[in-house]
């Protein structure tokens, strides 16, 4: 009897942690760059299937704000027509693949443009230090976007303008 309800408690527990660790999506994938809708949005061509991919952990200007037209000139220079992996961690509520993008050479996407200063470090979404750390570097060296006065995130930029993420 008593080993019956050490077992019971036992598994108990178990199913308890189990279910506690919360769920995570995660799976990788290679394919070609076919479309760059902006600088943290590509198309890519996974399997004769056309991904959306929205970049994780950064926010580019929206392409109508300053530099929008510079960092999706960026992303396609460095991606367009390239053979990339994409690390996925999941979709956002536009049913896009949510990921980082890794270019041939074996750089990550998402942090050249940070470096470069064609984004912001989403810190809502994201608690990568070394984006935060990336998007210190380019704001103190006035890099990109950061060379103007007073650059304006993307996400007050979306509010003000009702533009769509």
């Amino acid at each position: 009897m008593k080993r019956k309800r050490k077992l019971l408690r036992t598994l108990a527990a178990w199913i308890i942690a189990v279910n506690a660790v919360p769920a995570t999506f995660s799976e990788e994938f290679r394919g070609k760059v076919i479309g760059v809708s902006d600088g943290d949005t590509i198309t890519v061509l996974f399997q004769g299937e056309q991904r959306k991919i929205r970049l994780s952990g950064i926010d580019c200007p929206e392409k109508s704000q300053d530099f929008g037209q510079q960092a999706k000139a960026f992303t396609a220079k460095f991606a367009f027509a390239k053979k990339v992996k994409v690390i996925s961690v999941g979709f956002d509520r536009y049913k896009r693949t949510i990921g980082e993008v890794i270019l041939p050479n074996g750089k990550n996407l998402n942090n050249l443009l940070l470096s470069n200063g064609f984004a912001w470090f989403y810190e809502q979404y994201s608690k990568d230090l070394e984006k935060r750390a990336l998007e210190t570097t380019a704001r103190k060296a006035k890099v990109g976007l950061w060379s103007h006065s007073d650059p304006r995130a993307p996400w007050a930029f979306r509010k003000q303008s009702k533009i769509p993420h």
